[in-house]
């Protein structure tokens, strides 16, 4: 994936001016014009306009510093670039001879449609609630179209005509004088703003931006099985567009608490069962908490600290298909740090009735220690 900011050559909190500086650089040394018929430098150029495009505008910016080229895809896949190319061409029409900064201007960008900025919002969850699932209502903070005149921007509808002075184009031929002649260059409309019509008369409401900041609630429904930085979206639910664009989206980041006795990954679960020494021994029923309720599972004699067992799908629920993970379950043999008289004559009975015999993991360990050191 493209990083704009390499393509320019700046640092991640480059300012406006130093973007606007690099994008200068850049455009001149990659001009199609200084390289006819190289493709390879005729990408690049696009490349570097469409760096510019993006971080030269604030919320766009934002927007690709979280969610990267994917997040703004669609204000250039929607309708081209959106302007703000005009003092860069102004710049190059020294250097050029003029008369191409025409080619890109793609007409009255200002009317395209562009779709909304996108919104990120964190939410904590429990280890329940991201293993069985839950529903939460959240509060954003977005853009919309005015309420009151309904995106237009004016207080009457009727009062909004075209601009004299671009004739609705948005756009304005420039004459600049130079030692080798009088060049022509389009650059927005001042008058309109670049947009082609005139207000009359302001929206009251919304000072004539079209658009109002509103909290607005979510009822989010996560589904069970979602995990640690799980992101879940919300198409339509973030700043509204402009000209018609469609609405941005809203990405929620899950973070999900750890568990005391589980632990998760993937959709296994894991966790360690502490059993007494006489059942790893003799074999026994044992305890074994699962997801829903305490169970109980039989071990065989002889069962060894640090053995596992596999219960299937006793783990954490698939999200896109049936079934769940699986549940591990690691022993643990307790050794007590007291024991009573008789607890002691026992295992003095016991130690002594065994005395030099050996288990067969004894006899393998020393094998190994001998082979060692011979």
């Amino acid at each position: 994936m493209r990083d704009f900011y390499e393509i320019l050559e700046i640092e991640r909190t480059a300012t406006a001016a130093e973007i606007k500086k690099a994008y200068r650089k850049k455009a001149k040394q990659y001009h199609p014009d200084l390289h006819p018929g190289d493709e390879e430098a005729e990408h690049k150029f696009k490349e570097v306009n469409l760096a510019y495009e993006v971080l030269s505008d604030e919320t766009k910016r934002s927007t690709y510093d979280v969610y990267g080229e994917e997040g703004i895809k669609n204000d250039y896949a929607s309708g081209g670039f959106s302007g703000g190319f005009g003092d860069i061409f102004g710049d190059l029409f020294d250097m050029f001879g003029g008369g191409f900064g025409a080619n890109f201007s793609g007409g009255n960008q200002a009317k395209a449609p562009r779709d909304g900025a996108h919104i990120r919002y964190d939410i904590n969850l429990t280890f329940k609630e991201a293993v069985f699932g839950t529903e939460k209502d959240i509060q954003i903070r977005r853009t919309e179209n005015c309420s009151h005149c309904h995106g237009t921007g004016a207080e009457d509808e009727t009062k909004i005509h075209t601009c004299e002075t671009c004739g609705g184009s948005g756009q304005v031929r420039q004459s600049t004088a130079s030692a080798f002649g009088r060049f022509m260059r389009v650059v927005p409309c001042d008058t309109c703003g670049g947009t082609g019509t005139v207000i009359e008369e302001p929206c009251k409401h919304c000072k004539g931006s079209g658009k109002e900041t509103v909290n607005k609630k979510l009822h989010l429904r996560i589904p069970a099985g979602v995990d640690d930085q799980s992101i879940m979206t919300m198409a339509g639910e973030g700043h509204a567009g402009d000209n018609g664009g469609q609405a941005g989206t809203v990405y929620v980041y899950l973070h999900v608490e750890e568990d005391d006795i589980f632990t998760r990954r993937g959709n296994n679960l894991y966790v360690d069962i502490p059993i007494r020494y006489e059942d790893a021994v003799l074999g026994g029923t044992i305890k074994v908490p699962t997801l829903k309720e305490i169970i109980d599972y039989d071990i065989p004699a002889g069962t060894q600290s640090g053995k596992y067992f596999r219960i299937e799908g006793e783990g954490v629920p698939f999200l896109r298909r049936k079934g769940a993970g699986d549940l591990i379950f690691t022993v643990k043999i307790l050794v007590p740090t007291r024991v009573s008289a008789e607890e002691r004559e026992l295992l003095e009975q016991l130690r002594s009735e065994v005395g030099n015999k050996k288990t067969e993991q004894e006899k393998g360990f020393l094998q190994k220690l001998k082979d060692f050191f011979e």
